[in-house]
Protein backbone atom coordinates (compact mmCIF):
# COMPACT_ATOMS: atom_id res chain seq x y z
CA UNK A 1 0.00 0.00 0.00
CA UNK A 2 1.22 3.17 -0.47
CA UNK A 3 0.16 6.57 0.89
CA UNK A 4 0.18 10.02 -0.19
CA UNK A 5 2.81 12.52 1.15
CA UNK A 6 2.82 16.39 0.88
CA UNK A 7 5.96 15.83 -0.32
CA UNK A 8 4.74 13.99 -4.05
CA UNK A 9 2.84 17.49 -4.47
CA UNK A 10 3.77 20.02 -7.25
CA UNK A 11 2.07 22.83 -6.19
CA UNK A 12 -0.74 22.64 -9.14
CA UNK A 13 -4.05 21.74 -6.96
CA UNK A 14 -5.24 19.44 -10.12
CA UNK A 15 -2.38 17.66 -10.55
CA UNK A 16 -1.49 16.83 -7.43
CA UNK A 17 -5.23 15.79 -6.98
CA UNK A 18 -5.14 13.70 -10.53
CA UNK A 19 -1.57 11.89 -8.62
CA UNK A 20 -3.86 10.98 -5.48
CA UNK A 21 -6.14 8.80 -7.79
CA UNK A 22 -3.33 7.17 -9.59
CA UNK A 23 -2.42 6.28 -5.97
CA UNK A 24 -5.89 4.75 -5.52
CA UNK A 25 -5.69 3.06 -8.13
CA UNK A 26 -2.57 1.92 -7.28
CA UNK A 27 -3.55 0.79 -3.93
CA UNK A 28 -6.50 -0.95 -5.62
CA UNK A 29 -4.43 -3.24 -7.20
CA UNK A 30 -2.40 -3.59 -3.55
CA UNK A 31 -5.62 -4.54 -2.21
CA UNK A 32 -6.60 -6.95 -4.56
CA UNK A 33 -3.22 -8.82 -4.93
CA UNK A 34 -3.20 -9.15 -0.98
CA UNK A 35 -6.57 -10.75 -1.07
CA UNK A 36 -5.82 -14.28 0.20
CA UNK A 37 -9.49 -15.49 -0.18
CA UNK A 38 -9.80 -14.56 -3.35
CA UNK A 39 -8.46 -17.15 -5.74
CA UNK A 40 -9.04 -15.74 -9.23
CA UNK A 41 -8.37 -12.45 -9.27
CA UNK A 42 -8.59 -12.32 -12.91
CA UNK A 43 -12.35 -10.79 -13.46
CA UNK A 44 -11.39 -8.14 -11.07
CA UNK A 45 -7.81 -6.76 -12.00
CA UNK A 46 -9.51 -6.64 -16.15
CA UNK A 47 -11.51 -3.29 -14.92
CA UNK A 48 -8.21 -1.63 -12.90
CA UNK A 49 -6.40 -2.35 -15.70
CA UNK A 50 -8.88 -0.46 -17.56
CA UNK A 51 -9.76 1.97 -15.39
CA UNK A 52 -5.69 2.57 -14.88
CA UNK A 53 -5.17 2.93 -18.62
CA UNK A 54 -8.02 5.24 -19.32
CA UNK A 55 -7.80 7.64 -16.10
CA UNK A 56 -3.90 8.22 -17.07
CA UNK A 57 -4.74 8.94 -20.48
CA UNK A 58 -6.65 11.61 -19.01
CA UNK A 59 -4.31 12.53 -16.41
CA UNK A 60 -1.55 13.25 -18.97
CA UNK A 61 -3.48 14.85 -21.54
CA UNK A 62 -4.00 17.69 -18.46
CA UNK A 63 -0.45 17.44 -17.28
CA UNK A 64 1.35 18.02 -21.07
CA UNK A 65 -1.66 20.73 -21.55
CA UNK A 66 -0.65 22.79 -17.95
CA UNK A 67 3.16 22.36 -19.18
CA UNK A 68 2.33 23.48 -23.02
CA UNK A 69 0.50 26.80 -21.21
CA UNK A 70 3.69 27.53 -18.60
CA UNK A 71 5.89 26.77 -21.65
CA UNK A 72 7.98 24.08 -19.81
CA UNK A 73 10.85 23.15 -21.32
CA UNK A 74 11.60 19.94 -21.47
CA UNK A 75 7.62 19.16 -22.62
CA UNK A 76 8.79 16.72 -25.24
CA UNK A 77 10.97 14.59 -23.23
CA UNK A 78 8.31 14.23 -20.43
CA UNK A 79 5.74 13.22 -23.00
CA UNK A 80 7.65 10.74 -24.01
CA UNK A 81 7.62 9.34 -20.56
CA UNK A 82 3.81 9.83 -20.48
CA UNK A 83 3.96 7.85 -24.00
CA UNK A 84 6.21 5.38 -22.96
CA UNK A 85 4.06 4.66 -19.58
CA UNK A 86 0.91 4.03 -21.78
CA UNK A 87 2.32 1.37 -24.23
CA UNK A 88 3.85 -0.46 -20.91
CA UNK A 89 0.01 -0.98 -20.13
CA UNK A 90 -1.33 -1.87 -23.32
CA UNK A 91 1.38 -4.55 -23.92
CA UNK A 92 0.56 -6.29 -20.60
CA UNK A 93 -1.05 -9.52 -22.32
CA UNK A 94 -4.19 -10.47 -20.48
CA UNK A 95 -3.30 -14.14 -21.17
CA UNK A 96 -0.22 -14.14 -19.11
CA UNK A 97 -2.31 -12.74 -16.31
CA UNK A 98 -4.59 -15.18 -16.33
CA UNK A 99 -1.91 -17.94 -16.42
CA UNK A 100 0.13 -16.66 -13.41
CA UNK A 101 -2.05 -14.09 -11.48
CA UNK A 102 -0.65 -13.71 -8.56
CA UNK A 103 3.11 -13.24 -10.22
CA UNK A 104 1.63 -10.77 -12.90
CA UNK A 105 -0.31 -8.52 -10.84
CA UNK A 106 2.60 -8.36 -8.65
CA UNK A 107 4.65 -7.26 -11.75
CA UNK A 108 2.20 -4.71 -12.58
CA UNK A 109 1.92 -3.27 -9.21
CA UNK A 110 5.58 -3.31 -8.56
CA UNK A 111 5.87 -1.07 -12.21
CA UNK A 112 3.18 1.26 -11.50
CA UNK A 113 4.12 2.39 -7.69
CA UNK A 114 7.70 2.73 -9.07
CA UNK A 115 6.81 4.42 -12.40
CA UNK A 116 5.13 6.92 -9.90
CA UNK A 117 6.53 7.78 -7.60
CA UNK A 118 9.80 8.20 -9.54
CA UNK A 119 7.87 10.23 -12.25
CA UNK A 120 6.50 13.01 -10.01
CA UNK A 121 9.66 12.98 -7.16
CA UNK A 122 11.95 13.35 -10.42
CA UNK A 123 10.28 15.00 -13.31
CA UNK A 124 6.81 16.55 -12.10
CA UNK A 125 7.98 18.23 -9.81
CA UNK A 126 10.59 19.82 -12.38
CA UNK A 127 7.74 20.91 -13.82
CA UNK A 128 6.52 23.92 -11.51
CA UNK A 129 10.32 24.19 -10.20
CA UNK A 130 10.68 27.34 -11.92
CA UNK A 131 7.63 28.90 -11.38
Amino acid sequence: MLGWKDDYAIGVALIDEQHKHLFQIGNSIYTLLEDKVLIDKYDKIIPILQDLKEYTKYHFQTEEEYMIQSRYPKFLTHKVDHDDFINKIEEVELTDIDADQEKYIREILVFVFDWILEHILKNDKLITANE
